[in-house]
């Protein structure tokens, strides 16, 4: 068994007491949601909730299946895949945004990738772009064969990072009619040039990092994570950009839920830095949708990647006037915003 090496910060009372408070939020209720709104049971005539596990690559996955309101198995529906953020599961916007689609007419589909959350897979939070791309394709198998869903009628939503891998895995994967993304977030150049290329001195330093930590794996040895793993309010308030200032009160305070972090073994920055979103952006001919906040300091990864899709069968950007990334997630006129507009693209283009 190989031991493994966490990063503790110590949380003061305040911050226990926020800790404590969004655990009983999570606990409140059955299915463990966290969002605004979330289904505390199913009821006959309306949107219900299906808890599901699957088997992909030998891993277990852990997943929620929506359904519409007065689903009939018998009779065809068009489906929608979610993809979540980096750090989130279902349980959190991902789950949101299916839930609502599901009010639309929707079955949708929202898994906790494979390595995080709920899902199986050793080591945990392992977090590379392959298995990322892996879980959406298993999403469109899993769904594709669900009672009542059409599968000629497949549509996919990636949000945050789940944006990044949705754009590489339509590339491929043509049984997705109808491709969306909200506040896409490029993984790799981020992981690679660090936030806003805030990094771009330290990337053989950091390549070195991931692969002594790899080596250190393969010879048995403690298993070494990047990123946070707790945070105090104070940090928070002195984090400069909103990105991460808001996304450490969503994923901590506000949102909070256990299967949800912000680590990620160090070796699968040799992955993740190696990799990139933005890259062979023409072979993606379906429809595209990207929707982004114009107040979002992520929005630069949606418009580059927008611009490098040269052959869709239509594309549009969608901009939230006020938005910032995280607020898409949550905020509940940016969401209807987003929901309204996917809603109309997926009518058209589905």
């Amino acid at each position: 068994m190989k031991k493994i090496a966490y990063i503790i910060a110590f949380m003061s009372f305040t911050d226990m007491t926020n800790a404590q408070s969004t655990q009983k939020r999570y606990e409140q209720n059955p299915y463990t949601l966290v969002y605004e709104g979330a289904i505390i049971k199913n009821e006959k005539g309306k949107v219900n909730i299906h808890p599901v596990f699957y088997q992909l690559n030998g891993i277990t996955i852990s997943a929620n299946v929506y359904t519409p309101a007065n689903y009939d198995a018998s009779k065809k529906y068009p489906a929608i895949v979610v993809a979540h953020p980096n750090g989130g599961i279902k349980e959190q916007t991902a789950g949101l945004y299916a839930q609502r689609l599901a009010e639309s007419g929707y079955i949708t589909i929202t898994s906790d990738a494979a390595y995080q959350g709920a899902s199986g897979g050793e080591p945990r939070h392992t977090d590379k772009p392959a298995n990322r791309i892996e879980d959406i394709f298993g999403m469109a198998d899993f769904i594709t064969q669900y009672p009542g869903t059409d599968a000629n009628r497949l549509g996919v939503l990636g949000i945050c990072g789940g944006g990044g891998y949705t754009l590489k895995a339509v590339q491929a994967d043509k049984r997705f009619k109808a491709v969306a993304t909200l506040s896409m977030f490029n993984s790799g150049e981020v992981r690679r040039n660090g936030f806003q290329n805030s990094q771009l001195a330290t990337i053989q330093e950091r390549l070195k990092k991931a692969s002594d930590a790899r080596a250190q794996e393969a010879a048995g040895g403690k298993i070494i994570y990047a990123g946070v793993a707790s945070i105090t309010d104070e940090e928070i308030a002195k984090t400069s950009t909103d990105l991460y200032r808001e996304g450490y009160e969503y994923y901590y305070r506000s949102h909070a839920h256990p299967n949800s972090t912000f680590l990620y073994t160090m070796s699968s920055l040799m992955d993740l830095m190696t990799w990139d979103a933005a890259t062979n952006l023409d072979l993606i001919n379906q429809s595209l949708l990207m929707i982004a906040g114009s107040k979002a300091d992520t929005k630069y990864m949606t418009d580059e990647a927008f611009d490098k899709v040269t052959n869709a069968k239509n594309k549009e950007l969608f901009v939230i006037e006020g938005a910032t990334h995280i607020q898409t997630y949550w905020k509940p006129e940016y969401v209807a915003q987003a929901v309204t507009k996917l809603k109309t693209f997926y009518q058209s283009n589905l």
